[in-house]
């Protein structure tokens, strides 16, 4: 096999990683930071008119304050469902309705609890590095199977390129998780 008929995709092996970023960045959202948004109640799922649905196809999620998120519910009959949703998500926040209205107050964190969440956010950046480290092993594989006819220039040219991607993303990863704690931390 020559070289000219080996064919690593960089690029497939890049989309890979960063879909573990756009993985982490989804986790890092459901983590609360003692500040109101919006991207809170987005995993949350209402039973309406017999169909499991995002929270914001039944309402509008706004907000309006750095500590309160509102859903204006648009069908009264499902201001109830909504209200149970919210509270059997886990988000740990009680919902005040007012007609159609309803008010998520975001709590104060404490100081042990935003630890608590640093490293929840350690974890997760553990998860993204892991994933990226998997798809450089997948990379590293595809290069061993073609490497027969390859020179070592080559062979070498193709490893240094995918350890570069994959430092490329540990990094992006590592910043991301900088940026989270230093969010958490913040009063």
């Amino acid at each position: 096999m020559s070289t000219e008929e080996f064919e690593l995709d960089l690029d497939d092996l890049e989309r890979r990683m960063k879909g573990a970023l756009d993985a982490l960045k989804y986790e890092f959202q459901g983590l609360r930071t003692g500040r109101a948004s919006a991207s809170m109640v987005e995993p949350i799922s209402v039973d309406a008119y017999g169909a499991i649905t995002p929270i914001n196809q039944v309402g509008t999620v706004n907000v309006p304050e750095p500590r309160l998120v509102t859903i204006n519910v648009w069908d009264k009959s499902l201001v109830q469902k909504v209200e149970k949703a919210i509270m059997e998500s886990g988000l740990g926040i009680n919902p005040q309705t007012n007609g159609t209205i309803i008010m998520l107050p975001i709590p104060e964190l404490n100081e042990e609890r935003r630890r608590e969440l640093t490293k929840v956010a350690a974890q997760y950046a553990e998860q993204a590095r892991v994933a990226v480290r998997n798809v450089r092993h997948h990379g590293m594989d595809q290069l061993k199977r073609g490497k027969e006819g390859m020179s070592d220039d080559d062979h070498k040219f193709w490893q240094d390129s995918i350890q570069e991607l994959t430092d490329t993303y540990v990094g992006h990863v590592d910043k991301m998780l900088e940026h989270k704690q230093e969010e958490i931390m913040q009063v």
